[in-house]
């Protein structure tokens, strides 16, 4: 699917599976609005089914913004009512890009405030440019986190410092974002989309099932005491023994060669 065929996305399969999705919004920063919420459904539907696709990368169009937020004008007249909806529709799109089965990577570009923030909260991990911004100022419009920020952030930087993000409204540089775990690895901007698909290379070597089945695992044991969620992982070590993947990687590591895996 092309380029065209969203409103406010750009969507691009590269080569050896890695699909890289842009929101295409740069004039108003990037932010986002119930289009995008529409457009992002339609393309993780598209990544969902298509068994070729093994590592999904998104970012924001030009080098001043991720993600600024959501899109202030189109909430400025919603009911109490309209709002709940709007957060309900984000919540839902962004629990359908968490459980994809393949890692999904935030390459952050400059600005990555609110709605911005918590679309990256809900990738698997974030890379960013040294010039990115990081915050959830929704208090300096009255209003609280409504796509999952106070959530996602609180489960990934400790409940201490996201409450210190959200109640103050501070935005917080890439360096500190790095120190904080908010941020897994820092690049010059040039080096950002290099990086992101040297990191998506690596990734497709290895096996898909074995991938999908570990991030499975990470994902469904978050809420989960510990017991239960090492049985998710126990399980899901037995199921990978079913699996051509698991015969072609142990017979590729005896054999010093190396695997063609398969996903099956």
């Amino acid at each position: 699917m092309n380029n065209s065929a969203y409103q406010t996305l750009g969507f691009e399969s590269l080569d050896g599976g890695v699909c890289l999705l842009t929101i295409n919004r740069p004039a108003s920063l990037n932010a986002l609005n119930s289009a995008t919420f529409t457009d992002l459904a339609h393309a993780l539907e598209r990544v969902a089914g298509d068994d070729e696709a093994r590592v999904l990368l998104i970012t924001g169009a030009g080098e001043k913004a991720f993600v600024a937020g959501a899109d202030i004008s189109e909430m400025q007249a919603m009911t109490a009512v309209e709002a709940m909806a709007l957060s309900q529709t984000a919540l839902r799109v962004f629990r359908q890009l968490e459980l994809l089965p393949i890692p999904v990577i935030a390459l952050v570009n400059g600005y990555c405030l609110g709605g911005g923030c918590e679309l990256a909260l809900a990738c698997d991990w974030i890379i960013a440019s040294e010039s990115a911004v990081f915050g959830q100022p929704e208090v300096n419009l009255g209003i609280t986190p409504g796509f999952g920020g106070t959530q996602r952030l609180s489960r990934l930087i400790g409940p201490a410092r996201a409450m210190e993000m959200i109640v103050s409204g501070r935005q917080v540089k890439a360096d500190e974002a790095l120190a904080w775990g908010l941020v897994n690895h820092l690049y010059p901007q040039e080096r950002l989309m290099p990086e992101a698909l040297a990191m998506a290379d690596l990734i497709r070597q290895k096996g898909p099932l074995a991938i999908a089945l570990s991030k499975q695992a990470i994902v469904r044991g978050q809420g989960l005491d510990l017991d239960s969620a090492c049985q998710i992982e126990s399980q899901s070590f037995g199921l990978c023994f079913s699996s051509d993947d698991q015969e072609e990687g142990v017979a590729a590591f005896l054999e010093k060669r190396k695997p063609v895996f398969k996903g099956v």
